[in-house]
C-alpha cells in the first residue's frame, strides 16, 4: 500500500524559515510529479510547487525567490525548503504525488502538515 508521510511543519515568526519533507513508501515503480499544495481557512487548495522526475519545477508567483522544491529519487522524497516565511503562507500544506505502483498509476495525497507564521 502506498502513502505519503508529511513532516516538518510548525510555528515559525515572520522572516523565518522551515523544511517540509514528504516521503512516499509502498512497492513503488517510479514517480513521475512530486508537489506541494497548501489551503488556508476558507480558501481554496493551491499548488506550490511542483518538481518532475526530470528534476525540472514550477513555483506559484508569490512563493518564487522564497520557497525551493527539491526530490531525492533514490529516497521517493520531496523537500519543501520555505525561507522568508510571511503571515500569509500559513496554511495546511500538502504533499502530493502521481505514483505508479502494482495498482496502475494513481494520485497520492498526504494527511497535510500545519504551518503557522505569527509573531
Amino acid at each position: 500500500q502506498v502513502q505519503l508521510v508529511e513532516s516538518g511543519g510548525g510555528l515559525v515568526q515572520p522572516g523565518g524559515s522551515l523544511r517540509l519533507s514528504c516521503a512516499a513508501s509502498g512497492r513503488i515503480f517510479s514517480i513521475n510529479v512530486m508537489a506541494w499544495y497548501r489551503q488556508a481557512p476558507g480558501k481554496q487548495r493551491e499548488l506550490v510547487a511542483s518538481i518532475f522526475s526530470s528534476g525540472s519545477t514550477d513555483y506559484l508567483d508569490s512563493v518564487k525567490g522564497r520557497f525551493t522544491i527539491s526530490r531525492d529519487n533514490a529516497k521517493n522524497t520531496v523537500y519543501l525548503q520555505m525561507t522568508n516565511l510571511r503571515p500569509e503562507d500559513t496554511a495546511v500544506y500538502y504533499c502530493y504525488a502521481h505514483i505508479v505502483a502494482e495498482g496502475g498509476a494513481t494520485d497520492y495525497w498526504g494527511r497535510g502538515t500545519q504551518v503557522t507564521v505569527s509573531s
